[in-house]
């Protein structure tokens, strides 16, 4: 992107971008590749193990039925040959996987999704301190040479991953101090059908979007569903 928006509706063109998804094996990860890879994204499903990976790849293109772009790797080739990479990884190992990743993510837009919360028998999910102040933070503390984005905290793995769903009803809230890294990750999160991305604000915000994830999980158990957010009058 070369120029300067001229309104926040006006995003570049994502859709020849590559994405790598390190922690793809799980959940979340392995519902964001799905969807990325049906909207016609190369997409390489990171992993600590290689096999774990390539399974995982190979199990959403059996569940399609079709060929999808979409491979496993080892965590540091996921990152490396990637475009824009997608941090899914546990928060217990969050840290330790960015460090071990520096020069692989060095000068790319890295979209970090990672929720730190806790669960405790009969008070549910509660969102965890960080001493950097978030998720994102730390990870933009760490990948000092990176452009680190928050985005995709309150999507559903279970809709992401359910072929049944066609469209994903919802708003991602994207925050980052990089307008034009922001732009590119709104521009990426539109590329789902149904989805939208909306700028949420500077990283330094990012700890209420993660922590909000708690309460989404408190209402998705009330009422059996699998909520996320729509924002009005924008």
């Amino acid at each position: 992107m070369t120029e300067q928006q001229k309104t926040p509706y006006d995003l570049p063109d994502a859709s020849g971008l590559s994405i790598g998804i390190l922690g793809g094996t799980g959940d979340q990860g392995k519902g964001l590749a799905r969807r990325f890879a049906l909207a016609g994204h190369r997409v390489t499903i990171g992993s600590r193990k290689a096999e774990r990976a390539q399974e995982a790849a190979a199990g959403l293109a059996a569940e399609q039925g079709a060929d999808l772009p979409v491979s496993g790797a080892e965590n540091p080739v996921a990152a490396g040959e990637s475009d824009v990479v997608i941090v899914a990884v546990p928060w217990e190992g969050h840290k330790a996987t960015l460090e071990s990743l520096r020069a692989e993510l060095a000068g790319k837009i890295v979209i970090d999704c990672v929720n730190p919360l806790g669960f405790e028998k009969g008070k549910g999910a509660f969102a965890l301190p960080v001493e950097e102040g978030s998720a994102a933070e730390q990870a933009a503390a760490v990948l000092t040479g990176s452009r680190v984005v928050a985005a995709f905290h309150h999507v559903s793995a279970k809709l992401l991953l359910d072929p049944s769903v066609a469209e994903m009803e919802l708003d991602v809230l994207v925050l980052g101090d990089d307008r034009e890294a922001t732009d590119l990750v709104q521009a990426l999160a539109g590329r789902i059908p149904g989805m939208r991305g909306v700028y949420g604000g500077r990283l330094h915000n990012a700890h209420q979007v993660e922590a909000f994830t708690a309460n989404l999980i408190s209402i998705n158990r009330r009422y059996k569903a699998h909520a996320g957010l729509r924002v009005t009058d924008v």
